[in-house]
């Protein structure tokens, strides 16, 4: 098998989309493997929505919060939920914690990309609503915040 050969199975996994391509006949054995660099790209647009449809915890010596001052950041799609962007790192966001508008609270990964999730509000996370590694719908809450 020649070069141009190879460059003609390059060119074939290239436009079929494939990861992986393996021959082997008379004495010759080739396998060949794209390289899957890992995107980490935004989402597009996170749709918040108004927390007054949801029930909220109510805490012995807390007042209540109201819908007014209260919203839910959702899922912008379909995926897996992490609160940190490796098994090792610290969680984006506790309980408590004081957010702006463009901070990263967590990461969905859909078909391997991993896309980061932004507050798109000031405010305080008050709850967060699934957990590390559980699968989530689109639209589906995750964090509770009071906004500032």
């Amino acid at each position: 098998m020649d070069l141009e050969e190879i460059q003609k199975i390059v060119n074939l996994m290239e436009e079929n989309n494939l990861v992986e391509f393996e021959l082997e006949k008379e004495g010759f054995r080739i396998a060949l493997k794209k390289a899957q660099p890992m995107v980490v790209t935004p989402a597009a647009t996170m749709p918040t929505i108004m927390a007054q449809n949801l029930p909220l915890p109510e805490s012995a010596g807390e007042e209540p919060k109201t819908a007014e001052d209260t919203e839910v950041i959702v899922s912008p799609m379909v995926g897996t939920f992490y609160a940190a962007s490796s098994p090792d790192s610290p969680p984006y966001v506790t309980v408590g914690q004081k957010v702006e508008e463009n901070d990263i609270v967590c990461i969905i990964e859909a078909m391997k990309v991993m896309n980061e999730i932004p507050a798109e509000m000031n405010g305080t996370i008050t709850e967060i609503l699934v957990s590390n590694g559980e699968p989530v719908e689109y639209d589906q809450p995750l964090f509770r915040i009071k906004k500032d």
